[in-house]
């Protein structure tokens, strides 16, 4: 793999701490209208849990232990935020690396990962091998192409194809990266990024969608 993975990419660095719907919506507002490939890293209000879009509410309200709970639109097991470093990245589908399937884009952001930790002194190697399911704990379960360090899962992700593009939403389950952590990911992926904010109009939208679907109740208790 070259030192760059993709020819343009747009960074968002999302300091302001989100809502769990509101931080859902964000990413399915961002999909529909991206011009270029997007990082966005984000944070959340308090302590969250986002489970994925066929898992069942009642497995994620028992692990929820007080936190906010949102269901994803992406797949995938039950996730705890607010200590960790949420991202999303999304690919239109007009862009080439869209042409990839679904696995070798998992494969090359999680190994731009696993380059970024190594960058600041951090031992990484991807999942060569599924290991058998445990739990609806996402982090209890490593899939091929997850990355581990010092024995344990510390990024996971999942990812959902639309007719707009490819949406993977990620975890780094990893305490007290440095903050230049995610300009070495940002470089990992495109060394020549650009810095974006987030529109008003954006989050106009954003909280639209969170009105009308990540903050339900018919959303979240779906299944």
């Amino acid at each position: 793999m070259s030192a760059s993975m993709l020819d343009e990419l747009q960074v968002y660095d999302d300091v302001e701490p989100k809502a769990a719907a509101l931080n859902m919506a964000v990413d399915e507002a961002l999909l529909a209208e991206a011009p270029a490939p997007i990082l966005r890293f984000y944070r959340w209000r308090q302590p969250s849990l986002s489970f994925g879009y066929f898992g069942l509410y009642a497995e994620a309200a028992r692990q929820s232990d007080k936190r906010e709970i949102v269901r994803r639109w992406t797949g995938g097991g039950i996730v705890p935020h607010g200590n960790d470093l949420t991202y999303s990245v999304i690919i239109p589908k007009a862009h080439p690396f869209f042409a990839r399937s679904s696995l070798e884009i998992y494969a090359a952001l999680h190994d731009a990962i696993r380059r970024a930790l190594e960058a600041n002194q951090i031992e990484a190697t991807l999942v060569e091998q599924a290991v058998s399911r445990v739990s609806d704990d996402c982090f209890a379960n490593a899939v091929r192409a997850d990355v581990m360090s010092n024995g344990r899962k510390i990024a996971g992700a999942a990812q959902r194809r639309s007719r707009a593009g490819l949406l993977h939403q990620g975890s780094i389950q990893q305490p007290d990266l440095p903050d230049c952590f995610r300009i070495d990911l940002a470089v990992t992926l495109c060394e020549r990024y650009e810095k974006k904010m987030l529109a008003p109009g954006l989050i106009e939208r954003a909280t639209g969608i969170a009105a009308a679907k990540y903050g339900t109740t018919e959303w979240l208790m779906r299944r």
